[in-house]
Parts: structure tokens; C-alpha cells; sequence
């Protein structure tokens, strides 16, 4: 029974990370994992970012072979990365127990990453490695997509569990809005981002394991 694990790691803890920690730079969002021959091609977005000091910072890596636009637009730009993944021990571990990258988002320093295994023993496997490696990460949401409505948190953490609910009971999505984030984390003893986090991980997580699930089940019905 496979098992999804959203995960935070350290730029300087794996090769593509490394490659695109580029300082002063925003948000990169990974849009796919393109196989070319026996190499595999990242597709990314960069948001707010000078385009030709990004490409010449990030090909200066000595992993990186070139950095090729495919799309701009008034405040992102795409990019593919042809680089020599060899030493990237993080995403070779993923391959090597079948695991799948889903998502991967990155600040420069920090990445989120969504990953796919195909059962709880690869993923004890995956993060035994990793720790025999010297690559640490947390993590902080673990579901079955196959049953997202186990359980009555739809696959939330406690944290983010508790800050949707005060959200809901403080008016933070009544029209107009009550409550601001930032009373939200006084509140909680936490962060302004930490809330925004929170919150944000929880509204994609709950759409994960509710809208999809329902869809994947309204096609099973059509085809009884």
C-alpha cells in the first residue's frame, strides 16, 4: 500500500538544492522531471528573479552543464537544468526504492518536497539511508492516498490541525475576514509564517484527500 511523505530538507543537503541555492533569489517551484536518455531533466519556475543572473550563477555549479529558458512571463520565469545528478545521493536513494517526486518547492535555503513510496517499508528504508548519509529532514505530513479519509484529521499534522481549527472558530475565513494571521500566532505562540505555513499545507492536503478522492470515486461508480 503505497504512502505519501511531505518532507522539508536542507538546500545544502542534496545536489539539485545545492545547484539552484542561488542567494538574493525567490521562490523556485519543480513543474517536472523530464527523463532524457539516461539523464533526467528538471523544469522549474523562478519567481521574481533577474533571468540572465540566475542562469550565469547557477551554471558557475560545477554539476551544471546549462540552464536553458522555456517561458517567461511578467513575474516568473521557466527554466530546464541539464546537470550531472551523479552525486545527488537524496534523489538517487528516491530512485533507487521506487519512490516518485511529486512536488518540490524551494526559499533558497529550505525545500519542501512531496514524495510517493510504494509502502511503508520503502520509506523506512529511504529515511535509514538518508540518515546513514548525513541527510537530515523532517517530516511534516504522512498519508495513504489510498485512504485519505482515515482518521479524523484527513491526514494533517496536530499542528496544522490546530491552526486551521482556530482559524475556523476565530472568523479568519468569515467574509470580512475577523481575524488576521498574525493574531492567529500570538494566539498559538508561533510565527506570522509559521501560521501561513500551516494553513497552507492544510488546505492542499485536505484537497488531496477529499476533492481527489471523491473524483477517483465518482469514475469508479461510472464505470460499474
Amino acid at each position: 500500500m503505497s504512502v505519501i511523505v511531505e518532507l522539508e530538507v536542507s538546500a545544502e543537503s542534496f545536489e539539485l538544492g545545492r545547484a539552484l541555492a542561488v542567494p538574493g533569489r525567490s521562490d523556485i517551484e519543480l513543474e517536472d522531471m523530464i527523463p532524457l536518455g539516461d539523464d533526467v531533466v528538471p523544469l522549474f519556475w523562478l519567481y521574481d528573479s533577474d533571468p540572465e543572473d540566475f542562469v550565469d550563477t547557477v551554471e558557475a555549479n560545477a554539476n551544471v552543464q546549462y540552464v536553458t529558458v522555456f517561458e517567461e512571463t511578467n513575474d516568473r520565469t521557466l527554466y530546464a537544468l541539464q546537470w550531472d545528478a551523479t552525486d545527488d545521493r537524496l534523489l538517487g536513494t528516491l530512485s533507487d526504492l521506487g519512490g516518485f517526486l511529486l512536488s518540490a518547492a524551494g526559499t533558497g535555503t529550505t525545500w519542501t518536497l512531496q514524495i510517493r513510496f510504494p509502502d511503508h517499508e520503502a520509506l523506512t528504508d529511504f529515511h535509514e539511508r538518508c540518515t546513514e548519509q548525513n541527510i537530515a529532514f523532517e517530516v511534516t505530513n504522512l498519508y495513504n492516498p489510498t485512504r485519505p479519509s482515515a482518521g479524523r484529521w484527513y491526514g494533517l499534522t496536530e499542528p496544522q490541525y490546530e491552526t486551521l481549527l482556530l482559524a475556523r472558530e476565530r472568523g479568519y475565513y468569515d467574509i470580512p475576514r475577523q481575524v488576521s494571521t498574525r493574531d492567529l500566532a500570538d494566539e498559538l505562540g508561533v510565527s506570522d509564517q509559521a501560521v501561513t505555513e500551516r494553513l497552507r499545507r492544510a488546505i492542499r492536503t485536505l484537497t488531496d484527500n477529499t476533492l481527489r478522492a471523491g473524483e477517483s470515486e465518482r469514475r469508479d461508480d461510472a464505470t460499474r
